[in-house]
């Protein structure tokens, strides 16, 4: 980089910290509650820019591009997984607003409000903290190592310093600010953001043709093959149920099954609702019209991340093509480009950009996963006499320690792509079972709960230990800790007595969800039907809104037209099966 580039970049970095200090600023006279510390009051589309820029992070965009370079559009449907965030179609429509009516700070919190004050809902809040907090934990490791990855190799700098720079200076701000200090950043790095959508879109669209045939490279260990394309079958709308690639990628090769269960997944835990800074920006929603905005901004912006991924893949090419020599690897695709495609100034500007991207989302992890500690272990269980003061101090502590074993466990790992199977696919779907339960069935209790999270969490961590680098490694991390999981919730829920009536009760007069509710249902009501029938509209609406616009780059005009039409009825369909409903179904604080 030139030094006007580090400059920008500079500046960058003194904006920010001067927009996230901000807050700290402005209550530097006044006691911070802890509430103000973690939830605040922000409008909904404050909310749904900072849900955006905390999704787009180095990490996952780097692996995405890579996906997308090597496989084309089977790369898209392999992010299903977790890179195309379906489960915000299952919080727009309805687990937003079941989340809001809780009103708690988290996840861990509100399962007392399920499952009573007893020492059911006290064990299954506990269990639920800490599976949080493991997994903040194995989330900063893997995106400061896609972070570290992407600005060392651009500053000339080690993958380890960068990462640990950018986690501390994301620190500061989020320990000295707290929420206030996470959202309006956000809100200044989701602009830049789409700054860089907007130039690497326009860079990839002016200067690259793809041609009927090309070679790239697929990843095999530390080394890698090549793979020739031709371009109709990289950018096909409807990929095959078989492939037959060879390398690492191979255990995409039942590429049918993998996308069924991957969808199964996405189910499973969209239906589950979420834990973490996802479920934080639910809670911290003024009302429940809110939740539909702030969903629906988010998704839509996300949507743009898409084209953003597909001009790097496609540059990506382009590079391959030009210098008649492929690029060992993939996942280097974004410094790459930028190095070799952004002039000077720019570069700043794009390093910046992407800087904003693994910050926004170091911010929302911490502040999020430092609540857990602070609500539902120090002042439930440790000092339930705290003064705010001391909750706030506890939080700010609990965010350096979560910061510095992030770091220390990040040390070692390496392959974003195979941390990202094991984050979305092992411990996700281990930790899903018990959350996708809870809201459906009666019958389940805390201590389902408390056996099932951790029969997840440990055969998660396990089958990483014990299948690392097989072949068949992401069917097993999804089978495994999931069977496991679902075992450990029925013989816990068995075993011991029934939840208290009048805590059941409660919740599903406050909640008013579907499922298995025996006595307490009131049947399914117009609401649910709505609901359902809108979510069966809202997954192929959010599907086609991002696939649009990866075929918009890559210039597939044939695939355009189909998902521009089936983006215009599923949209009139969303519409009348959902969206004109927001307001009569209002339930304000």
């Amino acid at each position: 980089m030139h030094p006007l580039d580090y400059f920008i970049v500079f500046i960058y970095l003194v904006i920010t910290l001067l927009i996230g200090l901000i807050p700290a600023w402005q209550k530097r006279n006044s006691v911070e509650t802890l509430d103000e510390f973690h939830l605040g009051d922000f409008p909904w589309w404050a909310l749904g820019a900072s849900g955006m820029a905390s999704n787009v992070d180095i990490a996952g965009t780097m692996v995405i591009a890579a996906l997308v370079y090597s496989l084309g559009t089977r790369g898209f449907f392999i992010e299903i997984r977790g890179g195309i965030v379906l489960i915000m179609a299952f919080l727009m429509v309805f687990m937003g607003k079941w989340t809001r009516r809780s009103q708690v700070m988290t996840t861990a919190e509100w399962m007392r409000f399920r499952f009573g004050e007893g020492k059911e809902g006290n064990l299954a809040r506990i269990i639920s903290a800490i599976s949080n907090i493991v997994f903040s934990i194995g989330a900063m490791s893997y995106f400061s190592i896609g972070g570290g990855k992407f600005i060392g190799y651009l500053m000339g700098i080690s993958d380890r310093l960068a990462s640990i720079l950018l986690v501390i200076l994301a620190a500061v701000y989020t320990v000295a600010s707290g929420f206030s200090g996470v959202i309006w950043t956000d809100v200044f790095q989701a602009l830049l953001i789409l700054v860089a959508v907007v130039y690497i879109c326009g860079l990839a669209w002016t200067k690259v043709d793809l041609p009927e045939s090309f070679t790239v490279s697929l990843p095999n260990g530390k080394d890698f093959i090549l793979k020739e394309w031709n371009f109709a079958d990289w950018s096909t709308l409807l990929p095959p149920l078989k492939m037959d690639i060879p390398g690492d990628y191979a255990i995409f090769n039942l590429f049918g099954g993998v996308i069924l269960f991957y969808l199964l997944k996405t189910a499973i835990e969209g239906c589950s609702g979420t834990g973490g800074y996802i479920a934080q920006r639910y809670f911290a929603a003024r009302s429940e019209l809110d939740t539909g905005l702030l969903s629906l901004f988010w998704i839509v912006s996300m949507a743009f991340r898409w084209p953003l991924i597909t001009g790097f893949a496609v540059l990506g090419i382009h590079y391959s093509l030009t210098q008649n020599a492929p690029i060992p690897d993939a996942e280097l695709i974004l410094p790459i480009v930028i190095t070799n495609y952004v002039p000077m100034g720019l570069r700043g500007l794009m390093v910046a950009c992407f800087m904003a991207a693994a910050m926004s989302t170091f911010s929302s992890i911490i502040n999020a996963s430092a609540a857990y500690w602070t609500k539902d272990i120090y002042q439930a269980y440790l000092a339930p006499q705290a003064s705010e003061a001391n909750l706030v101090f506890q939080s700010r502590l609990a965010s350096v320690l979560i910061v510095v074993v992030g770091l220390l466990f990040s040390f070692n790992l390496s392959n974003i792509n195979d941390i990202w199977g094991w984050l979305s696919l092992g411990l996700g779907v281990g930790l899903a079972i018990p959350l996708l339960l809870r809201w459906y069935w009666w019958r389940f209790n805390g201590y389902g709960f408390a056996w099932g999270t951790l029969a997840g969490m440990v055969t998660a961590i396990a089958t990483k230990i014990l299948i690392n680098n097989s072949q068949n490694q992401e069917y097993i991390l999804f089978f495994v800790p999931g069977i496991c999981a679902l075992l450990g919730c029925l013989i816990g829920t068995y075993t011991t007595p029934e939840t208290p009536s009048d805590v059941v009760k409660h919740f599903y007069a406050v909640t008013q969800p579907f499922g298995f509710w025996g006595k307490y249902s009131k049947g399914i009501t117009s609401e649910h039907k709505r609901d359902i029938l809108a979510t069966f509209v809202a997954v192929p609406w959010q599907l086609s809104l991002f696939l649009l616009g990866v075929m918009v780059i890559m210039k597939n005009w044939e695939n355009v037209k189909i998902l521009a039409l089936a983006l215009w009825l599923l949209s009139i369909a969303l519409y009348f099966t959902w969206f004109r409903h927001l307001k009569s179904q209002e339930r304000g604080k």
